[in-house]
């Protein structure tokens, strides 16, 4: 594989656990029986002139089958789509270079957005110049060297460090040529548009397969996974706007579209490909820059002659196609390079098929896809063994010429339950020790361990009285403190003041007028403001969060308006989990030495995680967030936030960041911690090595900065969720009541590294769908960690995630980092929350939209100045819940 970390120094494997009940699962990981024997023949391929993988996999069928029975006549090499063919024989040509010329009619070129762009008189795509004919291409084809599949052998018995990760790439690029010649292909993933469903806003998913090669013990495997992702619907443009403005059919749209909607249409169609069809067998294909600010029937472009005159879209086409355009209120859409002012009317574009959407889905698309791909774990197994067949047909005749043979059945591997700890509560509780039954419990009978004390707080109410009546908030404020303070938290405000607000308003005059209201209302330091809002907006609520963190420095909760009117007790309860914690208490804790690493000497807990803008946004930096435990039990964190270059996943200032969140630590719990426990996510397998020396070395400088001399022992594990491996339980008694394996399952051998001290965890109940173990990765340890002591720690941890009642997927250090970062997201000043809010009755305004629309790339000091700090006694509580 080609990420694959050359691992040299990361902790070998310190055996197998040996805790919990033994048992066996089935995962979707099929075993490959044969490895070639020989050498790998390597070579390069260059084009002339560039081109995109699609037409590079085009030329190479056409030269597989012009040479079959020439220099291909003893062998079946395959290829990668950008540049490297491997053969299990030398190609039959002298020398270590072959050139060819290759020709590729019109109709089977896949055409870029540059290519063939419009110039002079095809202002309005006017020219009738017939298409262009067959196209050259020059090939050259290029001996690298032979890649020592013995290496891979060594490697898969544990006898060598070094991953030879040229032998991996190899086999890989062999089990992903065929299926790459036949599917659309995405990454690690293969689609096709058979049996796809249409979700909202002109979108479609499409059903496909992740493959991917692994090393393990002794072992390559096949991973292979069910996968989807959304392409737009192909089909008439003008259908397609009325999709994306949630119409139901292009009449329905009678008149210009105002700047909103046109923002909208603009940021879905762009980069995006049509074909025309206004000049019969003369379709082109062209690449969408923007659409025009003005209607076709306004849209004028200059005349190639002397007059200097103008000609209106509209006119044009009925001038020089005959087309009377029914649809000349809508806009038009500027294709090939913006400068050239090549406008097409939309009523003559079609959209070609076979196009990923790249931007970040919206709310309704991202709930259709979610009831789209939630199988449970026997649907997907089915599916999985059903891409077997799909993908690796057994008359592939690539793999017989290497000589690999993949196993039809699943692999059957040995797993571990791990015990289920014990939860502690306060000890007035009614029930003060619980053993939750498959990862979940409740809190009847019981109250917080340690509750908060809320003195000061007051309530804003984002609507008017008429819509939310004093009397029904009044009513739900009872519901609501009767609950936590049953709970055990303390309430002393029994009655806070309500303020009504306009949505619409000055929404940071209206937070600090509310912060008045606490104080006034109890001559206390006001601690919270519960904010009841309209909708479940995002630019309203991130502008509430930026406000309150940055600014004001007080805790908020917020709460949507219909749960006003059906004060539910489960509901409160969830909310007072939420209040106690941002308030400083604790809800729960493992006793009884449950966490011995954390009890046998001071010890603090990091979770790390950096988030990125969205794919093609360059103004917005990378986030990195960085929590720790601030107590013996693992249940209070501190956070710290760092802004830098986007797409950048190395945190820049760990350094900085760690000296904050161990001198909180030393505030709260009166020493320096003597062992560090460092959970990082995010970070893929080619980034290993980088990710460990740079940052265990930042945290060593931060504790020298300290102190000199202070020198914790530091144990680094990665957390990665993004990965296909699955687990299905064989036996009845090994499943919970949604079919998937019980939690705290984990997996060692099988299908793990083959040296490295890594592991599988499924660590929650399965809700829906398939459920997804963790992987943890240790690429650091100077606390040698048993595979038991590690394992069980990491699992413990799952139950401490303070504002629910059931196990949690991924360990909370990690999982609160996650949240702190994106909390963060809602701390630029400006930000305009465009993916969502142009669908949300609170969206920025028309202006806002085009300022955004235009905005050029920033520095990162400009980035930094528009960015709000949270306040420091903010940091030092869980805000972020």
């Amino acid at each position: 594989m080609a990420d694959l970390a050359t691992s040299t120094a990361f902790p070998r494997r310190p055996g197998f656990g040996t805790s919990g009940r033994p048992l066996q699962v089935r995962t979707n990981f099929f075993p490959v029986l044969s490895l070639p024997g020989q050498n790998i023949h390597h070579y390069s391929v260059t084009v002339e002139p560039e081109t995109n993988p699609r037409t590079q996999r085009r030329l190479y069928a056409l030269w597989e089958q012009l040479n079959a029975n020439g220099i291909l006549r003893a062998t079946r090499p395959v290829f990668d789509g950008r540049g490297n063919i491997y053969a299990p024989r030398a190609l039959m040509f002298k020398g270590d270079e072959a050139r060819f010329v290759l020709e590729l009619g019109e109709e089977e070129l896949a055409i870029d957005s540059g290519y063939r762009s419009g110039a002079g008189g095809e202002r309005a795509l006017a020219s009738t110049r017939p298409g262009r004919g067959p196209r050259k291409f020059k090939v050259t084809i290029t001996k690298i060297g032979e890649i020592n599949m013995h290496r891979l052998h060594l490697f898969l018995e544990g006898k060598t460090r070094e991953a030879p990760v040229e032998a991996i790439t190899a086999l890989d690029i062999l089990l992903r040529h065929r299926p790459s010649m036949m599917y659309t292909t995405v990454g690690r993933c293969f689609y096709t548009p058979e049996g796809s469903a249409s979700i909202a806003n002109g979108a479609e998913l499409w059903q496909g397969f992740h493959q991917a090669i692994r090393p393990s013990q002794n072992k390559m495997l096949l991973n292979l996974d069910v996968s989807a992702t959304a392409f737009l619907e192909a089909g008439p443009m003008v259908d397609m706007v009325a999709k994306i403005l949630g119409r139901t059919r292009p009449d329905d749209i009678r008149q210009s579209l105002n700047e909103r909607d046109r923002y909208r249409v603009e940021k879905a169609l762009k980069n995006v490909k049509v074909t025309t069809t206004h000049r019969g067998d003369g379709r082109r294909r062209w690449k969408i820059s923007k659409i025009t600010t003005t209607p076709c029937s306004r849209t004028f472009f200059p005349l190639q002659d002397e007059s200097g005159r103008e000609e209106s879209v509209v006119t044009y086409f009925k001038e020089r196609y005959g087309t009377t355009l029914r649809y000349d209120h809508l806009p038009c859409l500027v294709v090939g390079d913006p400068a050239k002012h090549i406008y097409l009317p939309m009523e003559v574009c079609r959209i070609v098929p076979g196009q990923r959407i790249l931007r970040k889905l919206n709310e309704k698309q991202t709930a259709d896809m979610i009831r789209f791909t939630c199988q449970p774990p026997h649907v997907r197994s089915n599916k999985v063994s059903n891409g077997f067949n799909l993908l690796l047909t057994q008359d592939n005749k690539y793999l017989q010429d290497f000589n690999v043979s993949i196993g039809r059945e699943m692999a059957t591997v040995n797993a571990r339950i791990l015990p289920t700890p014990t939860l502690s509560y306060h000890p007035n509780s009614r029930e003060s020790t619980i053993a939750p039954r498959e990862g979940s419990w409740n809190l009847r009978d019981k109250k917080v361990a340690q509750g908060a004390v809320l003195n000061s707080w007051s309530v804003v109410v984002f609507g008017s009285e008429r819509e939310i009546s004093v009397y029904n908030v009044q009513k739900f404020l009872r519901e609501l403190i009767t609950t936590c303070r049953d709970t055990g938290m303390d309430i002393r405000q029994m009655q806070p003041p309500i303020r009504h607000a306009n949505p619409l308003g000055n929404i940071e005059a209206i937070l600090k007028a509310a912060f008045m209201d606490a104080g006034n209302a109890s001559n206390h330091k006001p601690q919270l403001v519960l904010i009841i809002l309209p909708n479940t907006g995002v630019p309203l609520y991130a502008e509430i969060k930026r406000i309150a963190d940055t600014v004001i420095g007080v805790a908020t909760q917020c709460m949507q308006a219909k749960h006003v009117f059906a004060a539910k007790k489960q509901y409160c309860a969830n909310i007072c989990l939420k209040l106690n914690v941002k308030l400083g208490g604790m809800n729960c804790f493992l006793g009884n030495q449950q966490l011995p690493f954390v009890a046998e000497k001071p010890t603090i807990i990091f979770g790390a995680d950096v988030t990125h803008p969205a794919p093609g946004d360059h103004n917005k930096p990378s986030i990195a967030a960085i929590v720790a435990s601030v107590d013996a039990q693992c249940s209070r964190y501190a956070a710290a936030i760092r802004i830098q270059k986007g797409r950048q996943e190395l945190i820049r200032d760990l350094q900085g960041a760690s000296v904050e969140l161990l001198r909180t630590f030393y505030q709260f719990c009166g020493s320096k911690p003597h062992r560090i426990l460092f959970y990082r996510d995010g970070v893929s397998e080619g980034q290993f090595g980088e990710i460990v020396k740079e940052e265990v070395a930042a945290l060593r400088r931060a504790c020298e900065q300290l102190e000199a001399g202070y020198r914790p022992q530091i144990t680094f594990v990665i957390v990665q969720k993004r990965h296909h491996t699955r687990f299905f339980p064989l036996k009845k008694e090994d499943a919970d009541k949604s079919g998937n394996v019980l939690p705290g399952t984990v997996v060692e051998a099988g299908i793990t590294h083959p040296a490295e001290f890594d592991f599988y965890l499924a660590s929650h109940p399965g809700l829906q769908g398939t459920s997804k173990p963790t992987h943890y990765h240790v690429l650091y340890d100077e606390n040698n960690f048993t595979a038991d002591g590690l394992q069980e720690l990491t699992y413990r941890l799952c139950y401490l995630y303070c504002r629910a009642t059931r196990a949690v997927s991924v360990c909370p250090p990690a999982y609160y980092a996650h949240l702190v970062a994106a909390r963060a997201r809602f701390h630029f000043m400006g930000e305009v929350w465009s993916d969502v809010a142009s669908e949300r009755n609170f969206g920025p305004t028309a202006a806002a939209v085009a300022a955004a629309a235009g905005l050029p790339s920033l520095s990162l000091e400009a980035l930094t100045a528009n960015y709000g700090l949270v306040k420091p006694d903010l940091a030092k509580v869980m805000y972020y819940m």
